[in-house]
């Protein structure tokens, strides 16, 4: 991505999935602006993406939320002020926005009162679950 920043190439998975024609079922993620695009695009692209795992962020654009998985620390209100559907939402008691990545800390945002690699550990752990519950094969 340039500068590191989905919103520069919001069909970035366009050249993986065409590249990578043997792999049969695509889930997309992305944290924060990232999972906004990543929700974008797969509303945009649903006979391509079998799932979207959205951290910190939720979704955005015209997507099934029984295909969505949405993670978020109870410390992150913003996210959770704009969730308006209620299927595979998991809160993280104590997480933030900035610990889903290793950038440190981001302005605005609460202080954590858990460890980062807690709130990555629960975040696997409910992606894994997720994977497995939706496994089409």
């Amino acid at each position: 991505m340039p500068f590191n920043m989905a919103i520069f190439n919001a069909n970035a998975a366009d050249k993986i999935i065409n590249e990578n024609t043997d792999i049969k079922y695509w889930y997309i993620a992305g944290h924060s602006m990232g999972g906004a695009m990543a929700s974008s695009y797969a509303a945009k692209n649903q006979d391509k993406v079998e799932g979207l795992i959205l951290l910190g962020s939720y979704i955005y654009g015209d997507y099934p939320e029984d295909k969505a998985l949405t993670i978020y620390g109870s410390l992150n209100q913003s996210v959770e002020d704009k969730i308006n559907y209620t299927k595979n939402i998991i809160e993280i008691e104590g997480g933030n926005h900035a610990q889903f990545g290793n950038y440190g800390f981001q302005k605005g945002d609460l202080e954590a009162t858990i460890l980062a690699e807690e709130q990555q550990d629960i975040s696997v752990d409910a992606i894994d679950l997720f994977l497995t519950l939706r496994s089409v094969d």
